[in-house]
């Protein structure tokens, strides 16, 4: 099976690291999802909630990702996406200060912003997390547009390439960025198959947490970019890539 040749070469399943999933919320029940530790609802006036169900299915197959990579991580549903896949700026900074206050290690952002205005609000959210040691993994970009959070300082860069092997990343180090190449593709085993057309920046960034969660696994204490980083380039895969 897939996972048993994950294990192969990155040993451990993420046991006892908590990660927050920012997104359309959960349906536990998916046999995809491995199990769900508890979660969240928070509207567009940052109000928060028990309802963490999830009506669009997204945030579902982006929990059923990181599961199939991190079995054993502590998963919670943080809903932003309600009848479609926007949210605002507020919700948003309410979704991380909420991670950061409920200790989580990592939070996955499947979802940014193109527009400058909003980089002031992101980076005093992103600081806050980070001298809580609290990770976000989070898009760089669509395209060619720049994305906020995931473009700026202190967060885990994640670019979607189509030519990553499903099971690996690849590290692209540039003089002044290091951005993480994954998967765009989700859950292998039919959650939602590269078929379905459902792919992108979205599932390379779970993709990416997952990896991330078994790599912190070992070690529960609070993890700098810099101590992610080091411990990334450790798991040696045959098909890793290392760009310089």
């Amino acid at each position: 099976m897939f996972t048993d040749a994950l294990q192969d070469w990155m040993p451990g399943t993420g046991r006892g690291i908590r990660v927050a999933i920012v997104d359309s919320g959960v349906n536990a029940g998916h046999p995809h999802v491995r199990s769900v530790a508890g979660g969240i609802g928070i509207d567009d006036q940052g109000a928060v909630s028990g309802d963490f169900a999830d009506h669009l299915g997204h945030g579902t197959a982006v929990t059923a990702a990181i599961s199939e990579k991190a079995p054993e991580a502590r998963l919670y549903a943080v809903r932003v996406f309600g009848s479609s896949l926007a949210t605002n700026i507020k919700s948003l900074v309410a979704a991380i200060d909420w991670a950061v206050r409920h200790r989580m290690h990592l939070v996955n952002l499947s979802l940014g912003t193109a527009q400058p205005r909003h980089e002031q609000a992101l980076r005093e959210a992103v600081d806050h997390a980070t001298s809580a040691g609290v990770l976000i993994v989070a898009a760089r970009d669509e395209g060619e547009t720049r994305s906020f959070p995931g473009s700026l300082p202190g967060v885990v860069s994640v670019r979607a390439d189509g030519s990553c092997p499903h099971d690996s990343f690849l590290i692209q180090r540039q003089p002044d960025a290091l951005i993480f190449r994954a998967s765009p593709y989700s859950h292998p085993s039919g959650a939602l198959p590269p078929t379905s057309g459902v792919q992108g920046s979205a599932f390379a960034v779970a993709n990416m947490t997952g990896f991330i969660a078994r790599v912190l696994e070992p070690n529960h204490a609070r993890y700098t970019l810099a101590d992610a980083v080091r411990a990334l380039s450790g798991a040696t895969s045959p098909v890793d890539e290392v760009y310089r």
